[in-house]
Protein backbone atom coordinates (compact mmCIF):
# COMPACT_ATOMS: atom_id res chain seq x y z
CA UNK A 1 0.00 0.00 0.00
CA UNK A 2 1.44 3.54 -1.09
CA UNK A 3 0.86 5.70 2.22
CA UNK A 4 0.49 9.25 1.12
CA UNK A 5 1.50 11.45 3.95
CA UNK A 6 -0.30 15.00 5.07
CA UNK A 7 1.94 17.27 6.22
CA UNK A 8 -0.29 18.80 8.25
CA UNK A 9 2.31 20.69 11.03
CA UNK A 10 4.67 22.28 9.21
CA UNK A 11 8.26 20.85 9.28
CA UNK A 12 7.53 19.66 5.90
CA UNK A 13 9.51 18.62 3.05
CA UNK A 14 8.34 20.68 0.81
CA UNK A 15 10.10 24.10 -0.69
CA UNK A 16 9.05 27.66 -0.46
CA UNK A 17 9.39 27.12 -4.40
CA UNK A 18 7.08 23.91 -4.54
CA UNK A 19 4.50 25.62 -2.46
CA UNK A 20 4.10 28.22 -4.62
CA UNK A 21 4.72 26.29 -8.14
CA UNK A 22 2.20 27.41 -10.12
CA UNK A 23 2.64 30.72 -12.51
CA UNK A 24 0.30 33.20 -13.32
CA UNK A 25 -0.56 32.11 -16.65
CA UNK A 26 -1.57 28.48 -15.91
CA UNK A 27 -2.98 29.60 -12.98
CA UNK A 28 -5.44 31.99 -15.46
CA UNK A 29 -5.54 28.90 -17.99
CA UNK A 30 -6.88 26.71 -15.36
CA UNK A 31 -10.76 26.50 -14.68
CA UNK A 32 -9.79 25.87 -10.64
CA UNK A 33 -6.96 26.34 -8.38
CA UNK A 34 -6.50 24.34 -5.56
CA UNK A 35 -5.02 24.95 -2.22
CA UNK A 36 -4.53 21.37 -0.46
CA UNK A 37 -1.92 19.54 1.19
CA UNK A 38 0.96 17.58 -0.43
CA UNK A 39 -0.54 14.44 -0.94
CA UNK A 40 -3.85 14.82 0.20
CA UNK A 41 -5.63 13.95 -2.68
CA UNK A 42 -4.71 11.34 -5.67
CA UNK A 43 -1.76 11.87 -7.78
CA UNK A 44 -3.88 11.96 -10.77
CA UNK A 45 -6.67 14.30 -9.38
CA UNK A 46 -5.73 16.56 -12.34
CA UNK A 47 -6.54 14.06 -15.12
CA UNK A 48 -9.32 11.99 -13.90
CA UNK A 49 -11.12 15.27 -12.78
CA UNK A 50 -10.63 16.78 -16.44
CA UNK A 51 -11.80 13.38 -18.16
CA UNK A 52 -15.33 13.60 -15.90
CA UNK A 53 -15.68 16.95 -16.39
CA UNK A 54 -13.58 18.90 -19.11
CA UNK A 55 -12.40 21.33 -16.49
CA UNK A 56 -8.22 21.79 -15.57
CA UNK A 57 -7.28 22.08 -12.50
CA UNK A 58 -3.94 23.49 -10.81
CA UNK A 59 -3.08 22.47 -7.33
CA UNK A 60 -1.00 24.20 -4.95
CA UNK A 61 0.71 22.43 -2.20
CA UNK A 62 0.77 24.47 1.39
CA UNK A 63 2.06 22.76 4.12
CA UNK A 64 -0.14 24.07 7.19
CA UNK A 65 -3.40 25.74 7.79
CA UNK A 66 -1.22 28.93 9.59
CA UNK A 67 0.62 29.51 5.82
CA UNK A 68 -2.70 29.44 3.47
CA UNK A 69 -4.62 31.21 5.90
CA UNK A 70 -1.89 33.83 5.83
CA UNK A 71 -2.39 34.08 2.36
CA UNK A 72 -5.95 34.45 1.79
CA UNK A 73 -6.18 37.15 4.66
CA UNK A 74 -3.79 39.13 2.88
CA UNK A 75 -5.54 38.40 -0.72
CA UNK A 76 -9.08 38.69 0.73
CA UNK A 77 -9.19 35.10 -0.67
CA UNK A 78 -8.15 36.01 -4.45
CA UNK A 79 -5.53 33.78 -5.91
CA UNK A 80 -7.70 30.57 -5.05
CA UNK A 81 -10.77 28.92 -6.15
CA UNK A 82 -10.84 25.85 -3.34
CA UNK A 83 -8.96 25.43 -0.38
CA UNK A 84 -8.61 22.82 2.45
CA UNK A 85 -8.36 24.04 5.75
CA UNK A 86 -9.02 22.42 9.12
CA UNK A 87 -12.27 22.93 10.44
CA UNK A 88 -11.29 26.10 13.02
CA UNK A 89 -9.46 27.80 9.99
CA UNK A 90 -13.06 27.35 7.63
CA UNK A 91 -15.17 28.66 10.63
CA UNK A 92 -12.80 31.80 10.71
CA UNK A 93 -13.43 32.06 6.92
CA UNK A 94 -16.53 32.15 7.30
CA UNK A 95 -16.35 34.64 9.88
CA UNK A 96 -14.28 36.71 7.55
CA UNK A 97 -16.68 36.86 4.99
CA UNK A 98 -14.25 35.03 2.98
CA UNK A 99 -16.22 31.65 2.27
CA UNK A 100 -19.24 31.24 -0.41
CA UNK A 101 -21.66 29.40 0.49
CA UNK A 102 -22.30 26.18 -0.61
CA UNK A 103 -24.77 25.38 -3.95
CA UNK A 104 -25.99 21.92 -2.35
CA UNK A 105 -28.22 21.55 -5.57
CA UNK A 106 -24.91 21.44 -7.92
CA UNK A 107 -23.14 18.57 -5.07
CA UNK A 108 -25.77 15.93 -5.11
CA UNK A 109 -23.26 13.74 -3.55
CA UNK A 110 -23.86 15.58 -0.12
CA UNK A 111 -26.40 12.91 0.24
CA UNK A 112 -23.29 10.33 0.74
CA UNK A 113 -21.90 12.20 3.68
CA UNK A 114 -22.76 10.22 6.92
CA UNK A 115 -25.84 12.03 8.95
CA UNK A 116 -23.39 13.04 11.66
CA UNK A 117 -21.10 14.81 9.41
CA UNK A 118 -23.66 17.26 8.29
CA UNK A 119 -24.17 18.17 11.97
CA UNK A 120 -21.09 19.65 13.08
CA UNK A 121 -21.30 22.37 15.36
CA UNK A 122 -18.84 24.80 13.27
CA UNK A 123 -20.69 24.85 10.16
CA UNK A 124 -24.70 22.61 10.50
CA UNK A 125 -25.59 21.52 7.77
CA UNK A 126 -22.61 22.14 5.69
CA UNK A 127 -23.62 25.67 4.85
CA UNK A 128 -19.87 26.53 3.41
CA UNK A 129 -17.71 23.66 3.89
CA UNK A 130 -17.92 20.19 3.47
CA UNK A 131 -15.90 17.33 5.79
CA UNK A 132 -13.48 15.65 3.56
CA UNK A 133 -11.38 13.99 6.55
CA UNK A 134 -12.06 13.19 10.18
CA UNK A 135 -10.35 11.72 13.45
CA UNK A 136 -8.94 11.76 17.11
CA UNK A 137 -5.47 12.34 18.81
CA UNK A 138 -4.72 9.75 21.28
CA UNK A 139 -1.68 7.69 21.95
CA UNK A 140 0.61 5.60 19.65
CA UNK A 141 2.78 3.19 21.85
CA UNK A 142 5.00 0.04 21.42
CA UNK A 143 2.94 -2.66 23.24
CA UNK A 144 5.77 -4.92 22.98
CA UNK A 145 7.78 -2.24 24.97
CA UNK A 146 5.85 -0.26 27.06
CA UNK A 147 4.96 -2.81 30.58
CA UNK A 148 2.70 0.09 32.28
CA UNK A 149 -0.99 0.82 31.22
CA UNK A 150 -1.83 3.24 28.51
CA UNK A 151 -5.13 4.43 28.94
CA UNK A 152 -4.25 8.24 30.18
CA UNK A 153 -2.72 11.29 28.90
CA UNK A 154 -0.95 11.34 32.21
CA UNK A 155 0.94 8.02 31.03
CA UNK A 156 2.74 10.53 28.64
CA UNK A 157 2.75 13.95 30.85
CA UNK A 158 3.69 11.92 34.09
CA UNK A 159 5.56 8.94 32.44
CA UNK A 160 7.11 6.16 34.26
CA UNK A 161 10.85 6.39 34.89
CA UNK A 162 11.18 3.89 32.18
CA UNK A 163 9.49 5.75 29.88
CA UNK A 164 11.71 9.35 30.27
CA UNK A 165 13.17 10.25 27.25
CA UNK A 166 11.28 8.03 24.97
CA UNK A 167 8.38 10.11 24.68
CA UNK A 168 6.97 12.75 22.10
CA UNK A 169 4.43 15.24 21.99
CA UNK A 170 2.52 17.00 19.17
CA UNK A 171 4.37 20.40 18.44
CA UNK A 172 1.33 22.34 17.23
CA UNK A 173 -0.74 24.74 19.26
CA UNK A 174 -4.01 23.70 19.21
CA UNK A 175 -2.66 19.58 19.93
CA UNK A 176 0.01 20.24 22.44
CA UNK A 177 -2.68 22.30 24.76
CA UNK A 178 -5.26 19.82 24.48
CA UNK A 179 -2.90 16.89 25.98
CA UNK A 180 -2.38 19.21 29.46
CA UNK A 181 -6.17 20.55 28.73
CA UNK A 182 -7.68 17.44 28.92
CA UNK A 183 -4.78 15.63 31.73
CA UNK A 184 -6.82 18.27 33.68
CA UNK A 185 -10.75 17.51 32.77
CA UNK A 186 -10.80 20.66 30.77
CA UNK A 187 -12.29 21.48 27.45
CA UNK A 188 -9.90 21.79 23.99
CA UNK A 189 -11.43 24.81 23.28
CA UNK A 190 -11.06 26.17 26.96
CA UNK A 191 -11.06 30.08 27.09
CA UNK A 192 -10.11 30.32 30.48
CA UNK A 193 -6.87 31.85 30.99
CA UNK A 194 -6.40 30.21 34.38
CA UNK A 195 -7.04 26.88 33.30
CA UNK A 196 -5.07 27.29 30.31
CA UNK A 197 -2.45 28.86 32.34
CA UNK A 198 -2.39 25.61 34.86
CA UNK A 199 -2.08 23.59 31.07
CA UNK A 200 0.47 24.87 30.48
CA UNK A 201 2.52 24.49 33.58
CA UNK A 202 1.95 20.74 33.56
CA UNK A 203 2.87 20.75 30.29
CA UNK A 204 6.31 22.47 31.33
CA UNK A 205 6.45 19.57 33.39
CA UNK A 206 6.29 16.62 30.93
CA UNK A 207 8.55 18.77 28.89
CA UNK A 208 11.44 17.41 31.10
CA UNK A 209 10.69 13.75 29.98
CA UNK A 210 10.36 14.27 26.40
CA UNK A 211 12.59 12.98 23.68
CA UNK A 212 11.69 15.53 21.12
CA UNK A 213 8.35 17.73 20.36
CA UNK A 214 7.62 16.26 17.24
CA UNK A 215 4.73 16.73 14.06
CA UNK A 216 6.17 14.32 11.17
CA UNK A 217 8.01 11.72 12.12
CA UNK A 218 7.29 10.27 15.27
CA UNK A 219 5.94 7.17 14.15
CA UNK A 220 9.27 6.60 12.57
CA UNK A 221 10.78 6.94 16.32
CA UNK A 222 8.44 4.26 17.23
CA UNK A 223 9.15 2.14 14.75
CA UNK A 224 12.81 2.57 15.23
CA UNK A 225 12.14 2.27 19.40
CA UNK A 226 13.65 5.52 19.63
CA UNK A 227 10.59 6.09 21.09
CA UNK A 228 8.21 3.78 23.05
CA UNK A 229 5.13 6.24 23.60
CA UNK A 230 3.80 9.35 21.46
CA UNK A 231 1.01 11.70 20.89
CA UNK A 232 -0.40 11.09 17.17
CA UNK A 233 -3.02 11.95 15.16
CA UNK A 234 -5.22 8.39 14.21
CA UNK A 235 -3.64 8.21 10.81
CA UNK A 236 0.01 8.82 11.32
CA UNK A 237 -0.17 6.02 14.27
CA UNK A 238 -1.33 3.82 11.18
CA UNK A 239 2.09 4.69 9.12
CA UNK A 240 3.38 3.20 12.16
CA UNK A 241 1.33 0.44 12.70
CA UNK A 242 1.49 -0.45 8.44
CA UNK A 243 5.66 -1.09 9.46
CA UNK A 244 5.37 -2.92 13.15
CA UNK A 245 1.89 -4.52 14.00
CA UNK A 246 3.09 -3.54 17.59
CA UNK A 247 2.09 -0.48 17.52
CA UNK A 248 -1.18 0.02 19.19
CA UNK A 249 -3.36 3.35 19.06
CA UNK A 250 -5.55 4.45 22.03
CA UNK A 251 -7.90 7.38 23.01
CA UNK A 252 -7.30 8.31 26.61
CA UNK A 253 -10.00 7.93 28.96
CA UNK A 254 -10.06 12.03 30.03
CA UNK A 255 -11.26 12.24 26.01
CA UNK A 256 -9.87 13.87 23.03
CA UNK A 257 -10.80 16.04 20.19
CA UNK A 258 -12.30 15.71 16.88
CA UNK A 259 -10.75 16.99 14.09
CA UNK A 260 -12.08 17.87 11.06
CA UNK A 261 -10.37 18.78 7.44
CA UNK A 262 -12.49 20.50 5.22
CA UNK A 263 -12.98 22.10 1.94
CA UNK A 264 -14.10 24.93 1.32
CA UNK A 265 -14.80 27.33 -1.71
CA UNK A 266 -13.77 31.53 -1.51
CA UNK A 267 -16.21 33.59 -2.03
CA UNK A 268 -13.60 35.79 -4.75
CA UNK A 269 -13.41 32.74 -6.72
CA UNK A 270 -14.89 33.39 -10.48
CA UNK A 271 -15.47 30.12 -10.81
CA UNK A 272 -18.05 28.91 -8.26
CA UNK A 273 -19.72 26.34 -10.68
CA UNK A 274 -16.60 24.79 -11.61
CA UNK A 275 -15.43 24.43 -7.67
CA UNK A 276 -18.62 23.28 -6.86
CA UNK A 277 -18.31 20.24 -9.89
CA UNK A 278 -14.73 19.63 -8.13
CA UNK A 279 -16.43 19.17 -4.44
CA UNK A 280 -19.31 17.10 -6.26
CA UNK A 281 -16.32 14.79 -7.68
CA UNK A 282 -14.52 14.49 -4.60
CA UNK A 283 -17.69 13.21 -2.93
CA UNK A 284 -18.07 10.63 -5.23
CA UNK A 285 -17.81 7.18 -3.38
CA UNK A 286 -14.67 5.85 -5.55
CA UNK A 287 -13.14 9.17 -5.36
CA UNK A 288 -13.67 9.74 -1.84
CA UNK A 289 -12.44 6.10 -0.32
CA UNK A 290 -9.14 6.75 -2.00
CA UNK A 291 -8.36 9.09 0.64
CA UNK A 292 -9.42 6.27 3.87
CA UNK A 293 -7.44 3.73 1.29
CA UNK A 294 -4.30 6.23 0.86
CA UNK A 295 -4.45 8.19 3.82
CA UNK A 296 -5.39 6.17 6.21
CA UNK A 297 -8.04 8.53 7.76
CA UNK A 298 -11.62 7.73 8.32
CA UNK A 299 -13.66 9.69 5.98
CA UNK A 300 -17.06 10.95 6.60
CA UNK A 301 -18.75 9.56 3.26
CA UNK A 302 -20.83 6.68 3.70
CA UNK A 303 -20.88 4.29 0.70
CA UNK A 304 -16.82 5.32 0.73
CA UNK A 305 -16.41 3.59 4.20
CA UNK A 306 -18.37 0.72 2.78
CA UNK A 307 -16.68 0.28 -0.10
CA UNK A 308 -13.29 -0.81 1.89
CA UNK A 309 -11.84 -4.09 2.42
CA UNK A 310 -12.57 -4.85 5.96
CA UNK A 311 -8.88 -6.06 6.22
CA UNK A 312 -8.14 -2.39 6.40
CA UNK A 313 -10.12 -1.67 9.71
CA UNK A 314 -8.45 -5.41 10.60
CA UNK A 315 -5.20 -3.96 9.84
CA UNK A 316 -5.71 -0.38 11.23
CA UNK A 317 -8.70 -0.95 14.16
CA UNK A 318 -9.45 2.83 14.03
CA UNK A 319 -10.47 3.06 9.95
CA UNK A 320 -13.29 0.83 12.04
CA UNK A 321 -14.84 3.19 14.15
CA UNK A 322 -17.84 4.10 13.78
CA UNK A 323 -18.91 7.52 12.67
CA UNK A 324 -21.69 8.08 15.44
CA UNK A 325 -18.42 7.06 18.10
CA UNK A 326 -15.89 9.42 16.39
CA UNK A 327 -18.41 12.26 16.69
CA UNK A 328 -18.34 11.41 20.55
CA UNK A 329 -15.20 13.39 21.22
CA UNK A 330 -14.81 17.29 21.55
CA UNK A 331 -15.29 19.10 18.23
CA UNK A 332 -12.23 21.50 17.87
CA UNK A 333 -13.60 25.04 17.43
CA UNK A 334 -12.27 28.47 16.24
CA UNK A 335 -11.31 30.03 19.49
CA UNK A 336 -11.36 33.52 18.68
CA UNK A 337 -8.98 35.98 20.73
CA UNK A 338 -7.97 33.29 22.82
CA UNK A 339 -6.10 31.73 20.57
CA UNK A 340 -3.36 34.30 21.51
CA UNK A 341 -3.21 32.71 24.82
CA UNK A 342 -2.46 29.40 23.29
CA UNK A 343 -0.06 30.97 21.11
CA UNK A 344 1.87 32.48 24.29
CA UNK A 345 1.40 29.25 26.53
CA UNK A 346 3.08 27.53 23.89
CA UNK A 347 5.97 29.86 23.10
CA UNK A 348 6.57 30.03 26.94
CA UNK A 349 6.18 26.52 26.87
CA UNK A 350 9.20 25.49 24.37
CA UNK A 351 11.43 28.70 25.91
CA UNK A 352 11.24 26.47 28.99
CA UNK A 353 14.94 25.07 30.73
Amino acid sequence: MTISLKLRAGVAAISAAACLAFSASSALSADLVISNWDGYMAKDIAETFKAATGLEIEVVNHATNEEIMGKLMASGGKGYDVVFVSSPFAEILNGQGLAEPLDKAAIPNLANLYPEAAALAYDPGNAYSVPYTWGTTGLCYRSDLVKTPVDSWNALLTPDAALEGKTTMLATDRWLMAAGLLSLGYSVNEKDPAKIDAAKNKLIEAKKTLLAYDDTTFYSKLVSGEAQLVQAWDGWCNYGITENKDIKFVVPKEGSDLWVDTIVVMKSSEKKDAAMKFINYILDAKNHAWAAQNILYNVPNKPAMESLDPALAKQYPTMGLPAADLVKYELLRDLGGSMKDYSKAVSEIKAAN
